[in-house]
């Protein structure tokens, strides 16, 4: 079910985010500073094109990685996270495509909190 789900959220709307996340990830790269961040939207970049099977988990979070997502949705963050709640919203019209929405909105969460956040298989 995994990899049907991961192929029809590619086709659907996956792509788009992680273009997205990974023009944000060429954005902060510009800079020496923003590479360490830029690197974090490359790693979320893939993420979104194969999300089914693989969780977030948030529970990493210190004051750095406090500091650094206030900084991330005055800058990137805010475009991300309305991105992924507008495909969420589209996504959730019909009882198909809620859970695409359930993970359009799980990544609306991630764009405005990256840093702190890890990458973890489903546990079942």
């Amino acid at each position: 079910m995994r990899f049907i789900g991961n192929i029809l959220w590619f086709i659907f709307g996956g792509i788009i985010l992680a273009v997205l996340w990974f023009l944000a990830g060429l954005l902060c790269c510009i800079t020496i500073i923003g590479i360490p961040i830029g690197l974090q939207c490359f790693k979320f970049a893939s993420l979104m094109l194969w999300p089914f099977g693989r969780d977030i988990d948030f529970s990493r979070a210190g004051v750095g990685s406090f500091l650094l997502n206030i900084l991330w949705i005055l800058f990137l963050g805010w475009e991300l996270a309305l991105a992924a709640v507008m495909i969420g919203i589209v996504y959730s019209i019909t009882i198909i495509g809620i859970p695409f929405g359930l993970q359009a909105f799980k990544f609306a969460k991630l764009a405005l909190m990256p840093f702190g956040a890890k990458i973890v298989p489903v546990r079942h």
